[in-house]
């Protein structure tokens, strides 16, 4: 341990870790991890469960993924970390009761909110973004009572990256296929009865620029029933251009682009039409506030790479709208913000202008990479944390007692590590009476009455 710190294992260094994602787990496994300094951690959580974008985000039918939830609750588990779910910061707690309660703050709240696309019938019914079909169809508290246009028969997905391409392939699914997933009851049931026979999937440039990876691609020309639909001339490199490809990746996707375009339809009941050098111009109304089509206009490269509009525009016989064109962070009350860039500012993790204060993941960096990219960016975080320990003023509030008796003192319920057990066990064991791998507790108050259940 550095000479200098004030942190001693009687007296640890008390941290608290914003968000209980993937970045916040990875920022607390770093700093238990290492030997220098004794460390006690504080994980915050507004919702009463953990995982975030691993439970929230990931598509249901890609459970491998989230089995790195079993490393997760292992970090949860050590005894020098605590979840204390069902805190909201800005709401429960405050950025000045923070730094008086913990030497030192990581913010790995991600990024919450979405792009726009900026163009004419956006807001109409029937139109939103990705982000929030994902929420609904993965049971998230937030937008578990929303109502999906299901009724739709053509949906459109604007974006070439893996969130469009899972949000795409959970509508060309079957209610057989989804039964295998752990979606949620409410949109396995909707989804059932979904109207939707044609999904086309849009990117403004072309598949050399497509931001997917070739597993989630190739998924597409397994689906059950849908045939998946590319036009040869959207996808169309020249032998140059397709030598001068170095990304691995890349070279891969086309290949299988190229397979899928060469492939006769099946007839199978939906479509999924892969479409590329299109952009979206204009949501047309139905003269009621629903999306009643989709005006795009054909591409092309210029030297640069850039695309441009050709004046050539079809109408797509869309009801339904979701936009995939990438996430931004929000600013949290009390913490510095970039705009522009829709992060917290921050040099190698160390908050600018902040006190002790640190940040990891999304919302350090900007919305890129996957979720194992998150470890190293918390690792680069804690360490920077860790060079300063010695320079930390320590928290005149510093005790797990203290934070916990100010939390009670405002009626909070706080949501333990053994709730969120309890919670689990009762979802994992409704999925195997369903035949599923769990059946997700949607609504916070069915939370909250299964968790109480538990306490008993």
């Amino acid at each position: 341990m550095t000479p200098l710190s004030p942190f001693t294992p009687q007296r640890p260094l008390r941290a608290a870790v914003i968000g209980s994602g993937p970045s916040g787990i990875y920022a607390a496994e770093a700093l238990i991890k290492q030997t220098g300094v004794p460390v006690s951690v504080d994980v915050f959580d507004r919702l009463p469960t953990p995982y975030g974008l691993v439970r929230y985000g990931v598509a249901p039918d890609h459970l491998r993924i989230k089995s790195v939830t079993a490393l997760f609750q292992k970090v949860l588990s050590d005894v020098r970390v605590r979840f204390l779910g069902n805190v909201e910061l800005g709401r429960d707690l405050s950025v000045d009761e923070l730094r008086a309660h913990y030497d030192a703050v990581i913010y790995t709240v991600g990024a919450s909110s979405d792009r726009r696309l900026g163009i004419s019938g956006e807001d109409l019914s029937g139109s939103m973004s990705a982000t929030e079909f994902v929420a609904w169809y993965n049971g998230h508290p937030d937008a578990a009572a929303r109502q999906m246009l299901l009724h739709a028969t053509g949906a459109a997905v604007i974006g070439v990256g893996n969130v469009a391409l899972d949000v795409s392939r959970i509508l060309a699914k079957t209610a057989l296929e989804l039964h295998e997933s752990d979606i949620a009851a409410h949109a396995l049931k909707a989804l059932a009865n979904s109207q939707v026979s044609d999904v086309y999937v849009l990117g403004r440039r072309g598949p050399a620029q497509a931001k997917f990876t070739t597993k989630e691609l190739r998924e597409f020309g397994e689906l059950h029933a849908a045939d998946v639909i590319v036009k040869p001339e959207e996808i169309a490199l020249s032998d140059e251009a397709y030598a001068a490809i170095t990304d691995n990746t890349v070279r891969k996707n086309v290949d299988v682009l190229r397979e899928f375009a060469a492939r006769p339809p099946e007839g199978k009941p939906r479509r999924v039409h892969l479409r590329f050098l299109v952009s979206p111009t204009e949501l047309l109304d139905d003269g009621a506030g629903h999306v009643a089509g989709l005006r795009i206009e054909r591409n092309r490269l210029d030297d640069a790479g850039n695309a441009v509009g050709t004046g050539v525009v079809e109408t797509l016989p869309v009801q339904m709208v979701l936009r995939s064109v990438g996430y931004r962070g929000v600013a949290l009350s009390g913490v510095p913000f970039d705009e522009r860039r829709g992060v917290i500012p921050n040099t190698l993790g160390r908050v600018e202008g902040g006190r002790g204060e640190y940040t990891s993941g999304w919302i350090k960096r900007g919305p890129s990479g996957v979720i194992g990219t998150n470890k190293a960016d918390s690792v680069e975080t804690v360490g920077s944390l860790l060079e300063d320990a010695s320079g930390l003023s320590p928290a005149p509030h510093s005790s797990r007692e203290a934070i916990d008796a100010l939390l009670a003192s405002r009626g909070i319920e706080v949501v333990t590590l053994a709730d969120w057990q309890s919670l689990e066990a009762h979802e994992l064991a409704q999925g195997q009476q369903a035949g599923r791998p769990r059946v997700k507790v949607a609504h916070r108050e069915q939370m909250f009455e299964v968790i109480r259940k538990g306490r008993a």
